[in-house]
């Protein structure tokens, strides 16, 4: 029997930790998070973070020398040419560490959590994918909250994305994201 990989995606605040939560909890799958790679790609002493200073200088880093990602992303959401240099920094090493991870977990499932599934070209890692969606106004007010942005700020992030309904043209698995009870039955049956 062939592995099964989920690549959990959807767009930005619309649930996919809730669901891959859920399914580490009650499924017992293992969980490989592009985003915790992301971040591990850009700590203190990395290649990457020499290279971001080097680009953006050295205000771009808190005096502890970590990287200030508040300050980064106005940077890359609003220069569409410094994000594609921002991400061709990042995706090979997301991508390589997702390899290395996946050699070393002998699940029979195991989900990948990866935003930017579509737009890092990291569709051939799995075998089946899944969108989570919720309503536009949903996803600005969750963004707006979670990360402290103006309406404005938000909306910029969420454009800088590939569109929800791109993304959902191309799943396996669309899951729709108002109710986190809802949301759970339809995990559960397409696992049944």
């Amino acid at each position: 029997m062939s592995r099964r990989i989920i690549g959990l995606t959807g767009g930005i605040a619309t649930g996919k930790t809730t669901v891959s939560h859920y399914l580490s909890q009650t499924y017992h799958i293992p969980i490989i998070d592009a985003d915790l790679l992301a971040k591990q790609a850009v700590e203190i002493g990395s290649p990457i973070l020499d290279e971001i200073r080097l680009r953006y200088g050295n205000n771009i880093l808190f005096p502890d020398g970590t990287l200030n990602r508040k300050k980064l992303g106005e940077i890359i959401f609003n220069n569409p040419a410094e994000k594609i240099w921002l991400e061709n920094q990042i995706h090979p090493y997301v991508r390589n560490r997702i390899q290395a991870k996946l050699k070393e977990l002998n699940e029979q499932a195991i989900v990948l959590v990866i935003p930017l599934l579509f737009e890092a070209k990291m569709t051939d890692l799995v075998s089946e994918i899944w969108v989570v969606y919720c309503s536009p106004e949903e996803q600005i007010r969750r963004l707006m909250k979670r990360d402290q942005l103006t309406q404005e700020q938000a909306i910029k992030r969420i454009q800088n994305q590939w569109s929800i309904e791109e993304k959902k043209a191309l799943a396996d698995v669309i899951l729709e994201n108002s109710r986190p009870e809802q949301l759970f039955k339809q995990i559960d049956q397409v696992f049944s």
